[in-house]
């Protein structure tokens, strides 16, 4: 699994929600019973957002681990991010052999990417 790290954890796990995430469980963790976030993609996939003492404010190299949401529909769902105002860092493109990719920016700066892939 991956565990994304944030100041702001419940309000990055609502921004993941806000995008078509669905958030499972909540729970709080540790001596200062933190929230901690699951988050649901699809069948057996997940990743999770949870505080950290030693991150602070916004990422500072965003492109170091980059989140990929397959997508059935890009067109659509670059549309619905950009109607909700989410940082578009680089609309839909094609890269040959894999499909099409749409890159943002969650509100941590947290690079992540929309990914349709070619059809079989």
């Amino acid at each position: 699994g991956i565990m994304l790290s944030s100041a702001g954890p419940k309000k990055l796990a609502k921004f993941y929600e806000s995008i078509g995430v669905t958030i499972g469980q909540e729970w709080e963790m540790g001596d200062k019973q933190e929230p901690f976030f699951e988050m649901k993609l699809g069948s057996g996939s997940g990743f999770y957002i949870a505080p950290h003492s030693k991150v602070k404010g916004q990422a500072k190299d965003p492109h170091r681990i980059i989140l990929n949401f397959e997508v059935d529909d890009i067109e659509s769902m670059v549309d619905k991010l950009k109607k909700l105002k989410v940082n578009l860092v680089a609309d839909a493109y094609h890269i040959e052999g894999y499909g099409q990719v749409a890159t943002f920016a969650d509100i941590d700066g947290n690079i992540f990417q929309l990914v349709q892939v070619k059809a079989k």
